[in-house]
């Protein structure tokens, strides 16, 4: 399986991230960048080592993927709709966790925290299953996008 080498997000059509947001990015594409897995999946695509260019168009995720050498590998454009309540389920949990932080006891905020890792798994599985066909991903790096997407949405 081949892996992604850089990471650019094109966030020109959205608002200005908040620095919270942006340093959730940053943080984001870091752990992507130490260990994944990730392969085109379409016939005659180059491969890897690859260069992923994220973005949002039309209310669409939109992922242009070139090899190292820039290349072009595919570009893909996906409905965020089918996951936009494990976005939203997530975000919430994730306010929940932040807050329980501040003032909960430790075996309240493990309750929660066990929570949203489960709504992140959805996610990345959900993301997996969207991306089937086209991108081929293990788990951690489903994972680790699915951490970026949520980051560049709540952007837009």
């Amino acid at each position: 399986m081949s892996y992604l080498v850089d990471i650019t997000l094109d966030d020109s059509a959205l608002p200005e991230p908040t620095a919270e947001i942006a340093q959730e990015r940053r943080v984001a594409i870091f752990d992507l960048l130490q260990e994944n897995e990730f392969s085109v999946m379409r016939e005659g695509a180059p491969e890897g080592p690859y260069k992923l260019l994220l973005g949002m168009q039309d209310r669409r995720l939109v992922f242009t993927i070139t090899t190292e050498n820039d290349e072009p590998a595919g570009q893909f454009m996906l409905s965020l709709s089918p996951l936009k309540q494990v976005i939203k389920d997530y975000f919430a949990i994730c306010e929940s966790y932040f807050k329980a932080v501040t003032s909960m006891p430790p075996a309240q905020i493990e309750a929660i925290d066990m929570g949203r890792r489960g709504i992140h798994d959805e996610g990345s599985v959900q993301l997996q299953e969207r991306l089937e066909g086209k991108i081929e991903t293990d788990k951690m790096t489903a994972r680790r996008l699915f951490t970026l997407i949520c980051a560049l949405h709540f952007g837009g």
